[in-house]
């Protein structure tokens, strides 16, 4: 985070190319999160109680990818990114309080997070713009709260100041203030995506340990003993130990 004539003002280091590379894992993560009762829709409910933005976001114009995306080698550019600088800041902000540097473990801006929020959000799919109206949403909402709350916009509150909003609508609870249960709603799928698109970088697939796309040196060396034998029962099973293993 740099300052910039008394503003701070997220970068991104990370190219298009690698950005929409990384959407594609993004879409299969966020859509497994989904599945387990995240719902981006934060309107279902929405409150009288406390304040919400009015925004009139304009429709987003640019095309998909189309029904065979090349996911390998994507094109360069193929949707106009849609996030202002200071809303791509505020992104970066609110990142990095959700996933913070702890250890060797990089924080969400050092891998980019953001840069990625602003290409899902940018995406011309359903999802994705039902995604980008709830962010844009609490985004404008947490601004506003930190006008009202202490007279300046959220980026330039101090730590203490930041921390006290983000308590009041980090999770969605039955003990949650009303006015803070549609705000609660949609900041929780922002985090969500946070953690998925954080969790999609080499620096998050190694803190859980996760073991994939290493390639291995040498000849593959197989299956161990126990998961040959279990596999040898399963082809048993199914009448297939006949088949199995021939040329």
């Amino acid at each position: 985070m740099s300052t910039i004539n008394d503003k701070y003002m997220y970068r991104s280091g990370m190219s298009r190319r690698d950005s929409l590379k990384w959407l594609s894992a993004l879409a299969v993560s966020s859509a497994a999160v989904a599945s387990v009762g995240f719902s981006s829709d934060a309107y279902a409910d929405k409150s009288t109680v406390g304040h919400w933005p009015d925004l009139k976001l304009k429709p987003i114009t640019g095309k998909g990818y189309g029904t065979d995306p090349n996911l390998i080698i994507p094109p360069e550019s193929p949707w106009p990114l849609t996030l202002t600088t200071e809303q791509l800041t505020l992104v970066a902000i609110l990142s990095d309080i959700i996933v913070p540097r702890e250890g060797d473990v990089p924080s969400a801006t050092e891998v980019d997070v953001p840069a990625v929020i602003n290409e899902w959000v940018s995406a011309p799919y359903s999802g994705q713009q039902r995604d980008r109206s709830t962010i844009l949403h609490a985004l404008a909402w947490i601004d506003d709260e930190a006008t009202q709350r202490f007279n300046k916009i959220f980026a330039k509150l101090n730590t203490n100041e930041q921390i006290a909003i983000i308590d009041d609508i980090a999770y969605r609870t039955p003990t949650t203030p009303e006015e803070f249960q549609q705000i609660a709603k949609a900041f929780a799928r922002f985090r969500n995506l946070v953690m998925a698109a954080f969790f999609c970088s080499p620096a998050g697939m190694k803190d859980i340990g996760y073991m994939g796309n290493v390639p291995i040196a040498g000849d593959y060396p197989g299956p161990d003993k126990p998961a040959q034998q279990h596999l040898d029962n399963i082809l048993a099973e199914l009448g297939l130990t006949e088949f199995a293993y021939k040329a």
